[in-house]
């Protein structure tokens, strides 16, 4: 009898940046659970989202392909309805995304019972792409009142906050499974706004005095702040979309580091979401039997640069936290020189279970790196693409993007982009603004051309919002 393959958990939360996690340097920020889960895992220092954006970065996870390939568009699917542009709240019918085989129907080939619980974003189903139940809400954020789907029926709205009824479903769903091997996608939606409807707990758990606001927040001296962006921050849809007069109302003197408080409560009660996963893994016998990933799709530029949100290539918004817990293999090494990426997470996850890896994946296996046989993989760098019609490519010390043109897809020289993210950590200074031809340039550029050039395009009609 074949010995039984271990259980998979993708732990995916929305809009977490590495740099506001404790085990990658923060002082400030309560991440116990992280920082535990990475003392016995294999926490890697440069992981980065393909897209930093939400539905083509979760694209790209469950599909090992990057977004351009699996969904044809670097961008959310929109519709225009009469009060502007918005996400549809479920998927599109059939299968308008992902047409290759994912890594659910992967898995179900191997045994595998394959179960997505939380935020989708997603324009495919989940039951047209390998998963056997799911409990998925609308697009639309809200962390109270929310409306979710259990397999494509009727909508509900469960009490209290969605986080911690999506917890209660994983616990349901975690007891009793203990003959066959589970996939369970498991994706959290804060820290992604909106912030007012957070536990005041964490709305007030940290002293805005005591932010440590970015370097790159300031320039010329002043620090970042747009009152309308605050109030997208805090009410999200329920401002720009539905323009509820509450959401006119600020909080006296609001400013960057009232900001910071709302972002970091949101990432320490996503913490103690990881440490409730990982208490009913043990409370179920599961611990010792499953591999638990721990990333996010894209971080949040929260005022860098006077920038806000994600999609740009800026660390702040592509640099994501990247854990891998995998029993009997890590042990808190870290690992501080392998470049990973979102397309990565389909062949590691074959790979660790030994099934092969469809040639139609894109991405490469690290659990070479994970298993202790290399410290680094050759060709250590990842592409990154975005909707703002860039593309770029990181190394551990550099980050090197060119634009590309909406209509042909050719790039050009003109607002090329090079960071030396080692000298430079918040990226205040391109190197590419006086120096075209930096020895950097001339190494990354060639290989970024190519892979542009050679990374096929899902050619099909598109439902995004353009700017």
């Amino acid at each position: 009898m074949s010995e039984k393959k271990k259980n998979i958990i993708v732990c995916l939360c929305d809009q977490l940046r590495a740099s506001e996690v404790g085990c990658y340097g923060n002082d400030i920020i309560q991440t116990p659970n992280m920082d535990a889960l990475a003392a016995s895992g294999m926490r890697f220092q440069y992981g980065v989202t393909n897209d930093p954006l939400c539905m083509p970065a979760r694209s790209t996870v469950v599909s090992g392909q990057y977004a351009r390939t699996c969904s044809g568009q670097l961008n959310n699917t929109s519709v225009l309805f009469p009060g502007g542009w918005m996400m549809p709240p479920y998927p599109e019918e059939g299968r308008p995304h992902l047409p290759d085989k994912t890594l659910p129907e992967c898995l179900r080939d191997e045994g595998y019972y394959n179960a997505a619980i939380g935020k989708w974003h997603i324009h495919t189903w989940p039951h047209e792409i390998g998963f056997d139940e799911y409990v998925i809400p609308r697009t639309q954020h809200c962390h109270l009142g929310q409306h979710y789907t259990a397999n494509g029926g009727a909508e509900f709205v469960p009490p209290g906050y969605s986080l911690e009824f999506e917890l209660d479903t994983v616990g349901s769903f975690l007891q009793g499974r203990d003959e066959q091997p589970f996939f369970l996608f498991f994706n959290i939606s804060p820290p992604h706004t909106p912030f007012f409807d957070i536990p005041n707990e964490y709305r007030t758990m940290y002293d805005p005095r005591e932010m440590p606001i970015r370097d790159n927040c300031f320039i010329d001296g002043v620090m970042a702040g747009n009152e309308n962006v605050f109030r997208t921050y805090l009410f999200e849809n329920k401002h720009y979309f539905y323009k509820l007069p509450h959401t006119k109302d600020m909080p006296e003197d609001f400013d960057l580091r009232d900001l910071y408080t709302q972002y970091y409560g949101a990432t320490s009660w996503v913490d103690s979401a990881v440490g409730r996963l990982m208490g009913m893994l043990q409370e179920n016998g599961l611990d010792e039997d499953t591999i638990v990933l721990f990333t996010a799709d894209h971080g949040d530029n929260l005022g860098s640069h006077h920038r806000w949100n994600k999609t740009l290539m800026y660390q702040e918004s592509s640099s994501v936290p990247y854990i891998y817990h995998v029993p009997g293999v890590t042990n808190g090494k870290v690992a501080d020189t392998q470049m990973v990426s979102h397309v990565d997470i389909m062949p590691t996850m074959l790979d660790l279970i030994g099934a092969e890896t469809p040639p139609h994946v894109q991405g490469r296996s690290v659990a070479p790196v994970i298993r202790g046989e290399v410290d680094v993989l050759l060709n250590n760098y990842v592409f990154i693409e975005s909707e703002i019609q860039a593309v770029g490519v990181r190394t551990p010390q550099y980050t090197f993007a060119k634009r590309f043109d909406r209509t042909t897809r050719q790039t050009s020289r003109d607002k090329m982009r090079l960071y030396d993210i080692q000298a430079d950590p918040f990226e205040m200074t391109n190197l590419a603004d006086n120096e075209k031809e930096h020895p950097a340039i001339g190494e990354w550029e060639g290989i970024l051309d190519d892979w542009h050039e050679n990374t096929p395009w899902m050619e099909r009609e598109q439902h995004i919002e353009t700017h």
